[in-house]
């Protein structure tokens, strides 16, 4: 179910993949939010710290775990601007993420409902309450400009 404060919390996340395109990365951005705060900020870095894992999900869970002194995120959600892929939604169960927000779906890689859900699978010993499609024009929007620029 979409509330009315997710679009405010995405336009964050949007902000975050702001600067992974200034940065020259894939202009995908996340926040983490716990009792309407911002406990957590990131966006891709891949390119900059030479790290695969560098996406803005695991940055943003990362800074999040380091302001909450605690490697479980119960509670909280994440906003990300496009759909989380196998890596991030493995990390997103093991912090233990209550609800996962996201905007643009990744029809070759994501796995938050395009090519499989593990964000809601019975087979793991957590599942998150998902949404997609929040702001998906901006958020692809984004994406499409950044790789048009790259041809």
């Amino acid at each position: 179910m979409i509330f009315i404060q997710d679009t405010f919390w995405m336009s964050q996340a949007i902000d975050e993949a702001r600067f992974s395109g200034l940065e020259n990365e894939v202009p995908v951005g996340a926040i983490v939010v716990l009792n309407e705060k911002i406990i957590g900020r990131g966006h891709n870095q891949c390119v900059r710290d030479s790290d695969p894992t560098a996406h803005a999900e695991i940055v943003a869970i990362r800074n999040a775990c380091k302001a909450v002194n605690n490697y479980r995120l119960s509670n909280a959600t994440l906003y990300v601007t496009l759909e989380p892929c196998v890596m991030c939604a493995g990390a997103l169960v093991a912090a233990r993420v209550s609800r996962v927000v996201f905007g643009a779906y990744d029809y070759k890689t994501g796995a938050a409902g395009s090519t499989c859900n593990l964000l809601e699978s019975p087979m793991l010993n957590h599942q998150c309450t998902l949404v997609g499609g929040v702001s998906h024009d901006t958020c692809g929007d984004l994406l499409r400009k950044f790789f048009e620029q790259k041809r």
